[in-house]
Order: C-alpha cells, then structure tokens, then sequence
C-alpha cells in the first residue's frame, strides 16, 4: 500500500474464473472494508462463461453481495490502462503452472491451493456443500490477510507475507 488511504489491488487467478477465483473476490471486497480492492480472472475462461450459480448461491446465503461479479479473462488486468496489481494470487493449481502475463508493477504473487468445487459428476447437494467448503477454506486466508499489519503489507515484505498464508 503506497499509502494509507489507497486500497492494495488484490487480483485472483483461475483457469476458468467461474468459481475458486469468483469466491476469493468477493470475500476479499467484503471483510477488506476498504483496505483491499479485489479482483478475478481467468487463464483462459470458456465463451460466454459466467460465475457458476452455486457459487453465487452460497456467497449470498453467507451474505456476502454478488452483484458485478462476472468471469473475464486475466488479459483485462495485463492492458496497459488496467488497475495496477499489488499482489497476484493464483487458486487454483492449474493456473498456478501456466505462463502469466507479464504484470505491470511486477507485483507480488503467491499461490493458495484449492480443489475445485464444481469438479466432477456429483449431485448438486454436495457440490453446494463443496462450495461453502471452498469458501470457508478461502475465508481463512482472507481472514489472515486482512489481519496483516501494514508493515507486512509493504511492497518489500507483501510476496513472503502473502505466501506463508498459503500453509494456514
């Protein structure tokens, strides 16, 4: 954070941007309260791809707002008049092992690990039950990462910071 009245542009990562990715961005724009701007996006989302309806269903049943909340592919944040990122998190592991863009800034990046809730052929119940796991697991770093001090937010410290929070 340069300084104390702008937020630090978290930016997150999946191969699809539909549900792991959707998730982190919205609690990260919830519990930050002002202190983080977060954002999603994908490696390569499908045509015409939307965040998956489970995972808007059970952000809203946790009370957590919805609205704006669209996949998009993680070009949008490499043009030259994107926000510029702070920290880049990957969720999910098969964008973690993919050539990223070259960011503006260089930010910080780490990985947080994460199954993908709407993987294989299950009933709905236990995807929607995956799903509040997923959160809640996301929940926790966030959680972690907004109880930060500012000191462990700094630009020099924000990679080893955001990394350790990946065994929490």
């Amino acid at each position: 954070m340069t300084t104390s009245t702008q937020p630090l542009n978290v930016l997150f990562l999946c191969t699809h941007n539909s549900a792991r990715s959707i998730l982190a961005e919205a609690l990260l724009n919830t519990i930050g309260k002002g202190r983080f701007k977060a954002y999603s996006a994908g490696s390569s989302p499908r045509a015409n791809q939307q965040p998956n309806p489970l995972g808007l269903q059970v952000l809203q049943s946790a009370g957590i707002a919805t609205a704006g909340l669209h996949s998009k592919s993680w070009d949008v944040f490499a043009a030259p008049d994107a926000p510029r990122m702070d920290l880049i998190i990957t969720v999910c592991d098969n964008a973690a092992g993919e050539v990223c863009p070259i960011w503006p800034g260089h930010p910080a990046t780490a990985h947080w690990s994460y199954p993908d809730p709407s993987a294989g052929d299950t009933p709905e119940e236990a995807k929607r039950e995956a799903f509040r796991a997923t959160l809640h697991a996301i929940r926790r770093r966030v959680d972690l990462l907004c109880a930060l001090p500012v000191a462990k937010l700094a630009p020099a410290a924000l990679q080893s910071s955001a990394r350790a929070l990946a065994t929490s």
